[in-house]
């Protein structure tokens, strides 16, 4: 498996809880993790924003087909072997992840909230995390 993490700051705790997940499937070929531009931090509030792009494994498979209607002849196919709908369903059976807030057939998203309350301090502030999964190679979403 091939893990990119050169555009992400390696901030947000549940990304990597489900990068950790997404890690150990085997029909996963390729993982690559970006910082969102919609990323920000205020004084009251940390607004952290990721994206994960999932490469799958594909297989091939031969199909009869005729060429030029006339013609025996083998096509091949390639298929994938997982698609969206089946990484949605496997991070709503793990631990710690479930359900997406919000899932369509391009797209899986994400949103935490925490209360941190640092050290020796009164004042804390909240962290708001989404995170949103794509399937690589496919048409950015306008």
């Amino acid at each position: 498996m091939q893990i990119n993490t050169e555009k992400w700051s390696g901030e947000g705790a549940f990304t990597q809880v489900v990068l950790d997940r997404l890690k150990t499937v085997d029909r996963v070929t390729a993982l690559k993790v970006e910082d969102a531009p919609a990323s920000r931090s205020e004084s009251d509030y940390n607004f952290v924003s990721n994206e994960i792009f999932v490469t799958f494994a594909s297989t091939e498979r031969e199909e009869p087909t005729r060429r030029f209607g006339l013609f025996p002849a083998i096509r091949r196919v390639a298929e994938k072997a997982m698609t969206l709908g089946g990484v949605q369903s496997l991070l709503e059976a793990a631990e710690g992840i479930g359900p997406a807030d919000y899932a369509d057939e391009g797209m899986i998203q994400y949103l935490r909230t925490e209360r941190i309350i640092p050290p020796y301090q009164t004042r804390g502030y909240k962290l708001v995390e989404l995170l949103r999964i794509y399937e690589a190679g496919t048409p950015s979403r306008a």
